[in-house]
């Protein structure tokens, strides 16, 4: 890279992230995920991010 004059890029545990991002998933997953949220009482987010964190 600097043979290239490049900039070395930050390392990424070091960056700072908002803790959104956007995915798409096909509509059926994404009914069966809501039903799911709302059967158990949790939002779809709260949902969505424990199945992600595991």
């Amino acid at each position: 890279m600097k043979v290239n004059a490049e900039q070395i890029p930050e390392p990424i545990a070091l960056k700072n992230y908002s803790g959104k991002f956007m995915v798409r998933i096909p509509p059926e997953v994404h009914r069966a995920l809501a039903i799911k949220a709302a059967e158990t009482g949790i939002s779809l987010n709260r949902l969505a991010s424990s199945k992600l964190g595991q």
